[in-house]
């Protein structure tokens, strides 16, 4: 999943992306309201984390402008101040939840989770994915092959699941780099082969066909 943290404190977007990351999650950082405004309504993102003191346009009129053009991508807003006023003006301009700095950052994670999982009910989406004897459980993040439990690391998993959310597809790599990585990323592209050698080790080297020039497919048949 795609996040976005428009935030202009440098160093605290920087160590929430860390962490996000770290998380199984593809994070960008922008650190100007009007840049925020711009790339999540590209309408790419999963979820946008927002701050509401900023240059250019506060996290107010970001938020408002998302909502006015119909974009639904949930929004965490986090701010210095401490007030009903302030908490109840962001959620009138349409966010779905409100963080007050400090924060814990545990606390964050789990908000982001809690928003990312009451999108994917709101949608209908189910959780569960079943491909034969292969079973990856997108909220729990949790991998089973058959009756055994598999353990991934957060990328391997991110990697896994995005193949399965297209399952019967050709994904390129650079598709993959996109959506499980980031579009900053400009390390080695071959660190995706490297991931898909490790999945098919420790799934079935069948599980996850190589297409020639192409990319990759995961295989709906066991």
């Amino acid at each position: 999943m795609r996040l976005l943290i428009v935030e202009d404190e440098k160093r605290l977007a920087l160590s929430l992306a860390r962490g996000l990351t770290a998380e199984g999650y593809a994070v960008d950082v922008v650190h100007d309201g009007r840049e925020g405004l711009h790339q999540a309504s590209e309408g790419t993102y999963d979820l946008v984390i927002l701050d509401i003191m900023l240059p250019g346009l506060n996290g107010y009129r970001v938020c408002a402008a998302l909502r006015a053009a119909g974009h639904d991508v949930p929004i965490l807003m986090l701010t210095a101040k401490d007030g009903e006023y302030d908490e109840a003006e962001g959620l009138d301009t349409g966010a779905d939840d409100y963080l007050t700095k400090p924060f814990s950052y545990v606390v964050l994670v789990a908000r982001v989770k809690a928003l990312l999982r009451r999108r994917g009910q709101g949608a209908g989406a189910s959780p569960v994915h079943v491909h034969g004897d292969l079973k990856v459980d997108t909220a729990a993040r949790r991998v089973f092959l058959g009756e055994d439990e598999i353990a991934l690391t957060a990328k391997e998993f991110s990697v896994l699941e995005y193949l399965v959310l297209r399952a019967g597809e050709v994904v390129s790599k650079s598709e993959i780099l996109e959506h499980v990585w980031d579009f900053a990323y400009d390390g080695d592209p071959n660190i995706v082969e490297v991931y898909v050698s490790t999945l098919r080790r420790k799934l079935r080297a069948g599980l996850i066909r190589t297409v020639r020039g192409a990319g990759y497919r995961l295989e709906t048949s066991p």
